[in-house]
């Protein structure tokens, strides 16, 4: 089995290469979708992410994550106080995960995979590269956000320049058939070294 990291800045097209591979055969971990189930499903979390956020961190038993936001997107030390409680939790589901799975290629997704210290969970890491222009467009379409939001989000990733630099093959998303055509060429070269 090889472990391979998916990462890139938001509106990067992560979801959109994470897809094309899922359909080549790969089988897919996404440690946000992970993440949130996590952080309304773990007892000891919920509790210390409840410490961290006050009263208004869940609302009616669910994380409120739109309060959650509004906070740590502009308070970089919560920011890093939250991570700190998720990310280990992640990464240790991730390992149950991977015990209990048998595939020959298995994706672990993660928008901040260098940033969390996952990257050191997988055998080779992928980085998804698309202009500022295209990933900002993306954003304000696919979440209604503002670009004042959107660069709060940015800020608190790591560039891409450091991407490319830490990332075995990388990915540049700039149309549909040209992406597709890049992640098969990733995925076969990455069977091969299997």
């Amino acid at each position: 089995m090889k472990v391979i990291g998916l990462t890139g800045g938001i509106g990067s097209g992560k979801s959109m290469v994470l897809a094309f591979l899922k359909n080549l055969g790969a089988t897919v971990y996404i440690a946000d979708v992970e993440a949130k189930k996590l952080m309304n499903t773990n007892t000891l979390l919920k509790k210390q992410i409840s410490s961290l956020f006050g009263e208004l961190a869940y609302v009616n038993n669910e994380l409120n994550r739109s309060y959650i936001s509004s906070i740590v997107f502009k308070d970089k030390n919560k920011l890093d106080s939250l991570n700190a409680l998720v990310h280990p939790k992640v990464q240790e589901d991730f390992k149950k995960f991977i015990k209990n799975n048998t595939a020959e290629v298995v994706i672990y997704e993660a928008a901040i995979l260098f940033e969390s210290g996952s990257h050191k969970l997988c055998d080779y890491v992928i980085s998804v590269i698309a202009s500022y222009e295209d990933r900002i467009k993306r954003i304000v379409k696919r979440d209604g956000v503002s670009e004042a939001q959107i660069l709060d989000r940015i800020k608190h990733q790591i560039s891409d320049d450091l991407r490319i630099k830490n990332a075995h093959f990388v990915i540049r998303n700039n149309g549909l058939e040209h992406t597709k055509m890049q992640a098969k060429t990733v995925y076969d070269l990455i069977l091969e070294l299997s």
